[in-house]
C-alpha cells in the first residue's frame, strides 16, 4: 500500500479530471486530520485519495463504494482500510467508530464546498477562501446544491469539533495542494 500504487489505480479508473481533483483535495484534508489527531498521514491520505476511485465506473448507491471495496480487497488492501472508505458514504451504514472513519465522512462534502467557494472568488484561488466565506455558502442552499450540508455539520460534531474548527482544518489541508487543484 503506497501512494504510487494508489495513483496508478486512480489513473486506471478515473478519467474525469475534476473527480481526480476532488480526491486529491480529500487526500490533503485527510492528511491534515491525521496530523491533528496524531495518526498516520500516509494511511489516512490514501483513504482520501481512493475513496471515490470507483465512482466514475460505478456511480449508483447500489455499487459505490462497494465495488471499489471489492477491487481493493482483491488487490490486498486490508479490511480496516476498506471499511474506512465505506464509511464516507452514509448509505453503506458502516459505523463511524474510528477517527479516520469520522474524518473521511466529515471532509468529503466539505472539500467539494470549499472548492466551489474558491471557484466563485474573483481570482479563483483557495488563498482567497476563509472560514467565514465557507460558512456563508453553507447557509446559502442555492449555492452548490449537490453538497450535503447536513453531512458537513454532523461530521464536525462526530469529530468533536466546532464547525469553524472543521472548516479551518479542512481548508488548511486543501490549501497545501492548491497548485495541484489549479486553485
Amino acid at each position: 500500500m503506497n501512494r504510487q500504487e494508489a495513483i496508478k489505480l486512480l489513473d486506471e479508473y478515473v478519467k474525469n479530471e475534476n473527480l481526480k481533483k476532488h480526491m486529491y483535495a480529500v487526500e490533503a484534508a485527510m492528511r491534515e486530520y491525521a496530523e491533528y489527531f496524531g495518526a498516520d498521514p500516509e494511511w489516512w491520505g490514501l483513504i482520501g485519495l481512493l475513496h471515490d476511485f470507483d465512482y466514475e465506473k460505478y456511480p449508483t448507491a447500489e455499487e459505490h463504494p462497494y465495488k471499489g471495496s471489492e477491487i481493493l480487497k482483491k488487490l490486498g488492501y486490508p479490511e480496516d482500510f476498506r471499511k474506512t472508505i465505506l464509511a464516507h458514504a452514509s448509505h453503506t451504514n458502516e459505523p463511524r467508530d474510528t477517527q479516520a472513519k469520522k474524518a473521511i465522512y466529515a471532509v468529503d462534502e466539505l472539500c467539494g464546498l470549499i472548492v466551489a467557494v474558491a471557484l466563485v472568488k474573483p481570482d479563483k484561488k483557495l488563498s482567497s477562501v476563509d472560514v467565514k466565506s465557507v460558512k456563508k455558502k453553507i447557509k446559502d442552499k442555492a449555492f452548490a446544491r449537490q453538497v450535503n450540508r447536513q453531512e458537513i455539520i454532523v461530521g464536525a460534531e462526530e469529530l468533536g469539533l466546532s464547525l469553524d474548527q472543521h472548516i479551518e482544518l479542512t481548508l488548511k489541508g486543501i490549501k497545501k495542494v492548491s497548485e495541484k487543484l489549479n486553485l
